[in-house]
């Protein structure tokens, strides 16, 4: 079955390569990563894993020490946010995010809410960043923590961090950045960036599902939140990921400007360009400038997005809706709320993101299929 997949910012189709060097170590160096008293065949995949730590440390101008491979974002933000906090308790115990964080963000913060932790959550503007006088005003002396998106994983807007992060040094708290979308596609190098906590991720930049991992800046204290051995530096209990570590390195080898940036960002403007000449009632949603060159979320007014993700699934076009609607929940999606505040916008809402993968014929496809879908549902609307 032939699908036009467009759904890239949740998982993207791991490279040849990737699968390759996955199947081999899952096929001929399955050994656990033991480099002492230990067979040729555990060295052996002990030194792929160490290859593959070195190979996403260098990606950020990281030390290999500073990285600590896990199962993916979801884990990397729990364990940034829930480590750190309940290390570093007796500095203080309060900690920001802001409205449009990923959701592992938001409940981990509830969690140490319900544990005593004091949370404040930021509000955003209509691009979906946060106002860094009111960060500033929001820090006091029991704020240990600020955690943040580095772009959106909704609507693609890249925020300020840099700002940020000078602002969170000067007021001497520490910073857990969420670059799980963003990672490779905006350059960051730890060499010159003081953040403290960095999430990345391989299911994004074609590597494969089920693997991440957390920079960890020196000096940083995380308390570990799963008990077992002592792997990964004594915070993360559990045999080691090693085909999946290999994959993701071998995922950041094979990243590529020109594809993976330019070329999709080409078609991005391809789409929004006839989108906006088929449809009539279309927003743009988050920054239109400053995002991710891969990430188009567009509103459709006066139709539902769950019924449009709907029908474009019948049509074989691969897309998401950020709407809980989708999940069986009549919630709208919470972060174009926090930008504008707006039901109907918010239900509304398509997020379109983009590969290497596509094809120029494939967007104009998509682009004629929306116009069908919307013009299908806008008869039936009881908004129009």
């Amino acid at each position: 079955m032939s699908y036009i997949y467009l759904d890239n910012i949740t998982a993207t189709k791991p490279h040849r390569e990737v699968v390759d060097i996955i199947t081999e170590y899952l096929t001929d160096k399955y050994a656990l990563a033991i480099s002492q008293f230990s067979h040729s065949m555990g060295i052996e995949s002990k030194d792929g894993y160490d290859n593959a730590r070195h190979i996403i440390a260098n990606s950020i101008g990281a030390k290999d020490e500073n990285i600590v491979f896990t199962s993916g974002s979801t884990e990397s933000n729990n364990l940034a946010i829930k480590g750190f906090a309940r290390a570093n308790k007796k500095k203080g115990n309060h900690l920001i995010t802001t409205a449009v964080a990923d959701r592992s963000v938001m409940n981990s913060m509830k969690t140490l809410q319900r544990e005593g932790f004091e949370i404040t959550i930021l509000p955003v503007d209509t691009n979906g960043r946060i106002d860094l006088n009111k960060l500033a005003d929001t820090i006091k002396d029991s704020t240990t923590l600020f955690s943040f998106e580095l772009a959106n994983h909704e609507v693609g807007t890249i925020e300020n961090y840099e700002e940020i992060i000078r602002l969170c040094k000067e007021k001497n708290i520490a910073v857990h950045m969420d670059a799980s979308l963003g990672y490779l596609h905006i350059p960051i190098d730890m060499k010159t960036l003081p953040v403290d906590l960095v999430t990345l991720t391989a299911k994004r930049i074609h590597g494969p599902i089920g693997v991440g991992a957390l920079y960890i800046r020196d000096g940083i204290k995380i308390e570990k939140i799963m008990d077992g051995g002592f792997n990964e530096m004594n915070l993360r209990a559990g045999s080691e990921p090693v085909a999946l570590a290999v994959g993701f390195a071998k995922a950041v080898e094979l990243f590529d400007r020109d594809k993976d940036v330019i070329y999709t960002g080409k078609l991005k403007e391809k789409l929004l360009q006839l989108l906006k000449e088929k449809i009539a009632e279309i927003s743009v949603n988050g920054d239109p400038d400053k995002a991710m060159n891969n990430v188009l979320n567009v509103t459709f007014h006066k139709v539902e997005g769950e019924s449009t993700a709907l029908y474009f699934d019948m049509e074989k076009i691969e897309v998401i809706t950020g709407s809980a609607c989708f999940s069986q929940s009549l919630e709208p999606s919470y972060v174009l709320m926090a930008m504008y505040n707006d039901h109907e916008r918010a239900h509304g809402s398509i997020t379109f993101s983009f590969s290497r993968y596509n094809t120029e014929d494939e967007i104009v496809k998509t682009a004629d299929t929306a116009k069908q879908i919307v013009d299908k549902l806008m008869e039936i609307s009881p908004l129009k």
